[in-house]
């Protein structure tokens, strides 16, 4: 019986221990007071408030084109298919771009900064491209500095940054098309500007080195630096600005034949090397005027590019593919220019536009010099006369109907231009913007 109860005790000492260690190693849950009714409400609202506020930085927006284009027989649609070999003058029908945006803007990036980021993607029935991918971040001391990293818009003259849905032409101009394909590049840039309501706010500064491939991937070691400085002002019924632009870079050489003009004549570089760089050199002015009367905004934009573009025999583009060249470079002198008017008839939403563009690759050779001394179908200067209407019936919805007049420099030394070419497009467009 002894033996028992000492059996028993030390089951309860051993069983209080235990009890004491739990009681120890483990938090003791009070429960809260329930809430109110008033409190339950209030939570609530607390918590939709900061799901409202997060979304409230997103913004989604984006537009649709769809276009019926009709070519003459040697045109280039930029719907559809090309044209077929039983076909003189031809239409098609398609989207010419379905762009979808995201641009995502906080007030306080981690604390410090205001930011923002942007994805711009173009969805049609030819596939699915990226056109934006980039992000910026302004400092919190002055307000006079931002970064931009990514893909976005080349800092140099109007036209490339002026959005396609509100452009007043179907397309941009002949030398902004052949010497910034895409429009956009990879790099970083630093925009230097005074906050709004400062003195020197009307002037900007955007300067910063790129890849200088478009928006495929790099491929060399060369970096281009462009820089944009612009002046803009607003008075009571007129709007002005003023740019000026610089591109500094170079071109892959893929091969050791490499020509330079010397008088009429291409001649080789000596001691020319693959892997080498030819200088892709560009100076720009550009100028803006808008004035509002009694018979409607009318408005005046102008644009001249000029300097080195080394180029392949028969096409002076821009790099813009995802491998190095292996072609033989062609330095050439280049001039581009452009001409927009757009007269809003009175105060209605209806607007007539008329549009001259010109892109000489070679200023060194006219006529029929073009195919002698070296040259070739990438000599060949191209012009552009543009007549349109456009009805704006609300903010979403406009109508566009554009003849763009192709005329080309004739020689009689190149047998696809001995002649003019009959390339003219006419264009009939509804646009969607949301």
């Amino acid at each position: 019986m002894k033996k028992i109860l000492v059996l028993v005790y030390s089951l309860l000492c051993v069983s209080t221990l235990v009890i004491a260690q739990e009681v120890d190693s483990t938090q003791v849950v009070i429960q809260e007071p329930e809430q109110t009714p008033l409190e339950k409400v209030q939570t609530e609202t607390d918590r939709l408030s900061l799901i409202v506020d997060n979304l409230s930085k997103l913004k989604i927006s984006g537009y649709i084109q769809s276009d019926l284009q009709f070519g003459q027989e040697k045109a280039a649609l930029k719907v559809g298919s090309p044209k077929a070999d039983s076909e003189t003058s031809f239409n098609r029908i398609g989207l010419r771009r379905g762009r979808l945006k995201f641009a995502y803007t906080d007030l306080n990036l981690l604390g410090i900064a205001t930011g923002s980021a942007v994805v711009q993607m173009d969805i049609t029935e030819k596939g699915f491209g990226l056109k934006d991918a980039y992000f910026t971040v302004t400092d919190p001391w002055s307000g006079w500095i931002t970064l931009c990293t990514g893909v976005f818009n080349r800092p140099f003259g109007y036209e490339i940054a002026y959005s396609s849905s509100s452009r007043e032409t179907p397309e941009r101009s002949t030398g902004c098309l052949t010497l910034f394909p895409d429009e956009r590049d990879l790099g970083g840039m630093l925009t230097f500007q005074a906050p709004k309501g400062h003195a020197l706010n009307p002037l900007k500064l955007e300067t910063g080195l790129f890849a200088g491939n478009g928006i495929k991937q790099e491929t060399d070691n060369k970096k281009d630096w462009i820089s944009h400085l612009t002046y803009k002002q607003s008075l009571d019924n007129l709007q002005w600005g003023l740019g000026a632009s610089l591109y500094l870079g170079g071109v892959y050489q893929g091969s050791t034949k490499v020509y330079k003009m010397s008088g009429k004549d291409f001649v080789a570089v000596n001691d020319a090397k693959v892997g080498d760089y030819s200088t892709r050199c560009y100076y720009g002015l550009d100028g803006q005027f808008l004035l509002e009367s009694p018979i409607g905004m009318t408005t005046l934009r102008a644009e001249m590019v000029a300097g080195e573009q080394p180029g392949a025999l028969n096409d002076s583009k821009s790099p813009n593919s995802a491998t190095l060249p292996t072609t033989d470079t062609y330095r050439r002198n280049f001039m581009s220019y452009n001409v927009y008017f757009i007269q809003d008839i009175a105060q209605t939403k209806h607007s007539l536009v008329l549009k001259y563009d010109s892109y000489d690759p070679n200023t060194k050779l006219s006529g029929d010099e073009v195919g002698l001394g070296g040259s070739g179908k990438g000599d060949v200067a191209k012009h552009n006369i543009g007549i349109g209407y456009l009805y704006r019936m609300n903010n979403n919805f406009r109508v566009m109907a554009y003849y763009d007049m192709a005329l080309n420099e004739k020689t009689k030394n190149i047998a696809d231009y001995n002649s003019q070419v009959k390339d003219n497009i006419f264009t009939l467009r509804l646009q969607y913007k949301f």
